[in-house]
């Protein structure tokens, strides 16, 4: 389960952020970067929690937070 998720979080990551560049060179319009970017954002946010949950110490029972 961590390897797709990261796979997922990787490529998502990828749908934000290389549309702008491609917006900047002029090469797709502003819709098209909007809603890739739009769904690029949601799947990251699904995705990256899934592998970058930590696990807590053994004793964390006894912190108070």
């Amino acid at each position: 389960m961590n390897m797709p998720a990261k796979l997922v979080s990787l490529v998502s990551l990828g749908a934000v952020m290389i549309p702008c560049v491609l917006y900047f060179a002029d090469a797709i319009s502003l819709d098209t970067v909007k809603w890739t970017a739009l769904a690029g954002t949601i799947g990251w946010f699904l995705a990256t929690p899934l592998w970058m949950s930590r696990e807590l110490p053994i004793d964390s029972k006894e912190v108070e937070i």
